[in-house]
């Protein structure tokens, strides 16, 4: 019999907190089973395998980012909403390291793979941190690959220590959201583009 009190929701939660704790490519069932009290085989009685428990660790971590971002920009706009959603998802990714690892190791299995809505919560709330904006529809989506890549980057490399150079990071930080800030003001006055319907759905997977 499973042991009582562990579900696969239990089972991922401590498996994402481990992860954030010793670092995504150290997690093992072994040593999760050892976190739990448990004998390894006992894990399996939840989860199917050690890539299926990545994959409910990456939904989870989608879902609480796109929550954190969502929480953090509502009732703000424009430039108030992307500097918001910006140190939002920089604390994330430095209070959870393990998991937002885990979240861009996953994959969609499936046209029903959770995975998707929650990858698709991620980006609604990446758009909404630039809705205020004057963005061409054709540009939007060349601008949420923008704002992707700029934070993850940024965060990861923090997490990482790998801002070794004596210039504040907190600075760093201030003038990169300045600059997309200065950059994504500027599109009110470019050409604009017919727009596309498609390309967001079809980015949402992996933006």
């Amino acid at each position: 019999m499973p042991r009582a009190g562990l579900t696969p929701a239990t089972v991922t939660e401590a498996a994402a907190a481990l992860a954030d704790e010793i670092g995504f490519a150290q997690l093992s069932m072994g040593l999760l089973a050892e976190r739990l009290g448990v004998k390894t085989p006992s894990l399996y009685k939840h989860v199917a395998s050690q890539a299926d428990l990545v994959h409910r660790i990456a939904v989870q971590a989608a879902n609480e980012l796109a929550d954190t971002i969502r929480d953090a920009t509502q009732g703000r706009a424009g430039s108030d909403a992307f500097a918001a959603g910006a140190r939002a998802m920089r604390a994330y990714v430095k209070h959870h390291p393990g998991r937002y690892a885990a979240g861009n190791a996953a994959r969609p299995t499936g046209p029903d793979d959770p995975l998707i809505a929650a990858l698709d919560r991620v980006l609604a709330s990446w758009a909404a941190m630039v809705h205020g904006y004057g963005i061409d529809p054709g540009q939007k989506i060349h601008v949420l690959r923008m704002v992707r890549t700029m934070l993850h980057g940024f965060a990861t490399l923090e997490v990482a220590s790998g801002f070794q150079i004596d210039v504040g990071v907190e600075d760093s930080f201030t003038w990169m959201i300045d600059f997309i800030d200065h950059g994504l003001q500027s599109l009110d006055d470019s050409p604009r583009s017919p727009a596309d319907s498609t390309i967001l759905h079809e980015e949402l997977p992996n933006p």
